[in-house]
Order: structure tokens, then sequence, then C-alpha cells
């Protein structure tokens, strides 16, 4: 039996649209694992303002945080006490991001960070923090 070039081009856009239907239905199902998608981006947005004046906060009172890494911890060194929230960000695997709360150690204002359970290449990180009464954002690159 031989098909004439109608049938051959009504499969053609029968394959076609199943082809459609199950990249949509695999972009639905791999949406919950992604990395870059942001739940609460319409509340980041809200909030827009007070993340820059913390950013600005910490370039006007030159409270940029000194951060060393060496090999068994990630040392971050503030200008003055603070109670801070530390997250540091996996770009390549979100199962990996943490998450830390706490305040600043010591004199020196220290923040430790043990690398043990920190697999080596590129993180992201993002520090807010509260010192004085003031609210600080401090966001870089680190490869360890």
């Amino acid at each position: 039996m031989t098909m004439n070039w109608g049938t051959k081009i009504l499969l053609g856009m029968g394959c076609f649209m199943l082809f459609i239907i199950a990249m949509v239905g695999y972009m639905f199902a791999k949406h919950d694992g992604d990395a870059l998608v942001e739940e609460d981006y319409y509340e980041k947005g809200i909030n827009y303002n007070t993340t820059y004046n913390a950013a600005q906060n910490m370039l006007n009172d030159d409270a940029q945080p000194k951060i060393t890494v060496d090999q068994k911890q990630l040392v971050i060194r503030l200008k003055d006490s603070a109670s801070y929230q530390l997250v540091l960000m996996r770009p390549s695997n979100k199962a990996e991001d943490l998450k830390f709360d706490g305040k600043t150690i010591g004199p020196d204002h220290l923040i430790l960070v043990s690398r043990a359970h920190l697999p080596k290449g590129m993180w992201f990180l993002h520090m807010q923090w509260r010192s004085h009464g003031k609210h600080y954002l401090y966001q870089s690159n680190l490869t360890l």
C-alpha cells in the first residue's frame, strides 16, 4: 500500500504535535527543580527599595566584609558586631544551598563557616546583617 502526499503531511503534523505536547509536559515536570526560577520573585520586586538601601548602607558606611578562604573554613570579618543571615547558593545544584543565621563572634566580629561540607567550585554568597540599627547587604561570587 502506498501513501499519497496528503497522508504523509498529516502523519508529519501529528508527529510534530506529539513532540510539542511531550516537550510541554517535560518542561512543567522539570520546573520544580530549576535553580534559576525564584518562587517569590513578586515579593522581591516589592521589597526592592529595602534591598537597594541595605546595599547602599554597606557602601556608604564602608562596611564591606573581608572574606578569607582557607583549607578548613570560610572566614568573614565584619566591621562591627551584628546579627546576620548568610546564604551560600550553589549554581550547579540547588539542593546544596546552605543558610546560616547568627551573631558575629569575638572582638573581630567574625562569621566562621566550616568547609568540611562545602564541595569545591563556584558559590554565590548572599549576606544580610543588622548592626547599630542599620541593615546591610553584600553579594559576591566565591570559588572554593
